[in-house]
């Protein structure tokens, strides 16, 4: 694989989002790469847990790529949110446990893809949100998953401001279950994964199979309105036009 790790030790698996030149963000190719890492783990008798972490200590992943969305149109952008139709419902389908470490920043579909995991442990200097209305791009797949954890009033505060939490708002609210030192957020999550491993293993998975259940037609009617809204926003070059202000803040620096 070249773009994650995927190591299994005394049956949990570790997944380490590996692109830490660019902060783990993810392009289809990275993207795939997890999707079948986390489908073999489904698979594996030998895994009874999974934990998902980024490399370096600066981002858990700074979400998509944006010089891959950067020449999308309104067709390829309904392409895109197909492909993460698939990576979403990969997560939502896991039957073992699934723990985040979240070393460092989990910013827009990163976030999203931490809050679908079961169990997210995190250190002081990790933030959390939803900044997609910075570079042009609706949100649609973010606000679904955080009204399902947050409710509606504080949803439309992230989205609209884009603002990133720190770890100890996300903390308070819930989206962090468990704030250690930075040097123990692997380690905790390895145990919190072997804890959860040792349960029964068929009730683990119809209890996972439940929480999918019950939100399931809610993420199929946010899917078909991010096709939409996805196309309209992309059709209007507004996301190009933004991006290409955020290349040029950042070649400035």
């Amino acid at each position: 694989m070249k773009y994650i790790q995927y190591d299994v030790t005394d049956s949990i698996a570790l997944l380490t989002l590996n692109r830490p030149d660019c902060l783990n963000a993810w392009h289809t190719d990275m993207r795939l790469e997890v999707i079948a890492a986390i489908e073999s783990a489904a698979k594996d008798a030998g895994v009874r847990a999974l934990v998902m972490t980024g490399s370096g200590n600066r981002a858990f992943s700074a979400g998509q790529d944006l010089n891959e969305a950067h020449d999308f149109d309104a067709d390829r952008a309904e392409a895109w949110i197909g492909e993460w139709e698939r990576y979403y419902n990969t997560l939502r389908s896991f039957p073992k446990p699934l723990v985040a470490a979240l070393n460092g920043t989990a910013a827009g579909s990163a976030f999203q893809v931490a809050l679908l995991t079961d169990i997210r442990v995190g250190h002081a200097g990790v933030k959390l949100g939803q900044p997609e209305i910075n570079a042009g791009i609706a949100s649609v797949t973010g606000p679904w998953i955080m009204k399902e954890m947050l409710g509606l009033s504080r949803t439309i505060e992230l989205t609209l401001s884009g603002r990133m939490m720190d770890a100890e708002e996300a903390h308070r609210i819930g989206l962090i279950h468990y704030l250690v030192p930075e040097s123990e957020v692997l380690a905790k999550s390895l145990d919190i994964a072997r804890e959860l491993a040792a349960k029964p293993p068929i009730a683990m998975k119809l209890d996972k199979a439940r929480f999918k259940e019950m939100t399931e037609a809610s993420f199929q009617e946010t899917i078909a309105a991010a096709i939409r809204i996805h196309r309209e926003c992309y059709a209007s070059g507004e996301p190009a036009r933004m991006m290409e202000e955020f290349f040029a803040t950042r070649a400035a620096r």
